[in-house]
């Protein structure tokens, strides 16, 4: 070996010490200000940014422009199994009105988060398809960043409507932004047809999706808890199981055509119905809580890693639509669709404003980077960096307090 080369810089060496040093220092450095449990996604891309934005080479490594299938892959990933574990997080299914605020965010509020975005873009500059683009992978709220305003774990108990509210929304909300994103990248491509657009990306896919999910849970759950008798799964304590479910579930979906985010969903909500009481449950979920965060924390330290390569391509008058979804559009909408709810007004101001944008975006415009070719592709990326960037600081550091008041409030 060569002298000289005996402390030479491995890019892919320097990539683990510093993903590694900005998450120890990203859940560590809080504590010194916080007796809480610290929200640290917005603390792992300004890391990322910090450790790795003016290192020659390595904003261009991880740069989505250049490699959205990269990032496709990985942000799929992190969803499904957030996703996952999101469903497994529900105790109480019964009760439609613990699930009426959800229902009007989904049927209201993301219509009219889709619309105003989608204006708001055309005016700024952008081609019908991209604003619409911009729209739907803005519109979803994130599963993977939002465990400061969700319920606890299974048998935890204590699901306040405020955090099942935002739990159920961003369990469905992810899957539901798919027919637009479809619509976005078939009227790029210039074969838009309503009614297959209708029939087969609005109604097949969610149908099938919910189905095949359901289907996969109640397989699951008697392979794990039923069979062979005396000796099932549950008897393990292996929560691997968990991300063998997950895979199968989403895989299987998507090779029937269907959506595999409501997919793995719903098999999580139908899991847990299966001997609702067992101990099992709480280690599918922290086996599953354990991949999501440690996926998702190497993915927020690549973002920030990233950003240098995209700042170059934000459009001021674009990033605005973003701060107008966190700050107006989003509020406005939420408590719009949550009219008419058991939530009071302090409660519905809470749901309405922690919207959480994050992975799901990063997902979804990978998907269709991949898929069709949009005018200001650049500007997109950098839009939704910045977009995620001011919602995981604006909500992340707040989120946990503010929602903690609400939920221990008795006069809320």
């Amino acid at each position: 070996m060569n002298d000289s080369d005996f402390f030479g810089l491995g890019p892919y060496h320097v990539l683990l010490a510093g993903c590694g040093l900005v998450i120890i220092a990203a859940y560590w450095l809080p504590r010194f200000v916080s007796g809480r449990e610290p929200a640290a996604s917005g603390l792992l891309i300004l890391g990322g940014f910090a450790v790795f934005g003016f290192l020659p080479g390595m904003p261009e490594a991880f740069a989505p422009i250049d490699r959205p299938v990269l990032w496709e892959v990985a942000s799929e990933f992190a969803v499904i199994v957030a996703l996952f574990g999101t469903g497994l997080r529900i105790d109480r299914l019964a009760d439609f009105k613990v699930w009426r605020p959800a229902t009007g965010l989904l049927l209201i509020g993301m219509p009219l988060c889709l619309l105003a975005v989608t204006l708001l873009g055309v005016m700024a500059g952008l081609g019908l398809a991209s604003a619409i683009l911009l729209a739907a992978v803005l519109a979803p709220t994130d599963p993977v960043l939002a465990a400061d305003v969700q319920v606890g774990p299974p048998l935890e108990g204590g699901e306040h409507p405020v955090r099942f509210a935002l739990t159920s929304e961003a369990g469905l909300n992810d899957g539901l932004a798919f027919p637009f994103v479809y619509l976005a990248i078939l009227l790029a491509a210039g074969n838009f047809d309503m009614a297959e657009w209708a029939g087969i990306y609005v109604f097949y896919k969610i149908i099938v999706g919910a189905l095949a999910g359901a289907g996969a849970g109640w397989l699951l759950g008697r392979i794990m808890f039923a069979l062979p008798r005396g000796s099932s799964l549950s008897e393990t304590g292996s929560g691997v199981v968990a991300f063998a479910g997950v895979l199968f579930t989403y895989g299987a979906c998507e090779l029937v055509e269907g959506y595999g985010f409501i997919a793995v969903f719903a098999m999580g909500l139908v899991l847990r119905r299966c001997e609702s009481e067992h101990e099992f449950h709480r280690k599918l979920h922290d086996f599953s809580e354990s991949l999501e965060h440690a996926v998702t924390a190497i993915l927020l330290v690549m973002l920030g890693g990233a950003l240098p390569i995209l700042w170059p391509h934000l459009d001021w008058q674009i990033a605005a639509v973003g701060l107008a979804l966190i700050f107006v559009i989003r509020p406005v909408a939420g408590m719009l669709s949550l009219t008419g709810s058991a939530l009071t007004l302090k409660q519905r101001g809470v749901v309405a404003f922690y919207g959480v944008r994050g992975l799901g975006s990063i997902y979804y415009l990978a998907y269709a980077a991949t898929h069709a070719e949009f005018t200001r592709t650049e500007t997109l990326w950098a839009v939704v960096a910045f977009t995620i960037l001011a919602s995981t600081i604006i909500h992340g550091f707040t989120a946990g307090s503010v929602v903690w008041a609400v939920t221990h409030d008795e006069d809320a």
